[in-house]
């Protein structure tokens, strides 16, 4: 796991703010409520690339499995909510995703190259906060958070087999168009705290 970690600090552009986590441990209910939204996200996600590619059976595996993968977490969020009196509701979402899908190319398989880079770097930063987290949380959740980094890694990297598989190349120079965006979404101040929002305050 310490390799899967390793790979996804050298593949992104820069780690967490320390203010960032500082944020998350003041307001946690939230962070529990924008988690499970995120999982839930991320499995809608991946049955809408199912649904918009059926003639790419690499792509329909990988993200059927992941579906069923981000699901079970959502259940599992849920349930340390409940165990902790935390109700589930409606959040605005953080400018992150919408900021870093604004290069998105509108036509496949351009689209679907960019969509999926995007699916890679949302997974490693998914993964990068749990790490970054857990050594600051309880216990129940320091586990569960540390559970989750094995299954985030391989989602990211099947997102990024899948991106050059459907360009046909590297795609290097595409992920460093999103990973700059990437950094100044994480490390540029926010209004609003969320999992993946930049520092507030």
């Amino acid at each position: 796991m310490l390799d899967a970690l390793r790979e996804i600090h050298d593949f992104l552009p820069c780690r967490t703010p320390e203010r960032w986590i500082q944020n998350a441990l003041a307001a946690q209910d939230v962070m529990l409520i924008d988690h499970a939204h995120c999982e839930k996200k991320a499995a809608s996600t991946a049955l809408s690339l199912m649904y918009r590619y059926v003639d790419n059976p690499d792509l329909l595996n990988k993200m059927s499995r992941l579906a069923r993968e981000e699901l079970r977490h959502f259940e599992q969020v849920l349930a340390i909510m409940g165990q902790r009196g935390v109700t589930y509701g409606h959040l605005t979402p953080a400018r992150y995703a919408a900021g870093l899908r604004e290069p998105v190319r509108t036509e496949d398989p351009d689209k679907l190259v960019d969509v999926l880079i995007v699916g890679a770097i949302i997974e490693a930063r998914s993964c990068e906060r749990f790490a970054a987290l857990a050594p600051h949380l309880d216990n129940t959740l320091a586990d569960f958070y540390q559970g989750l980094l094995k299954s985030e890694a391989r989602h990211y990297q099947d997102y990024l087999k899948l991106a050059e598989d459907a360009a046909g190349e590297p795609v290097a120079g595409r992920v460093a168009v999103f990973l700059e965006r990437e950094r100044r979404l994480i490390e540029e101040s926010d209004t609003v705290f969320r999992f993946h929002s930049g520092p507030v305050g």
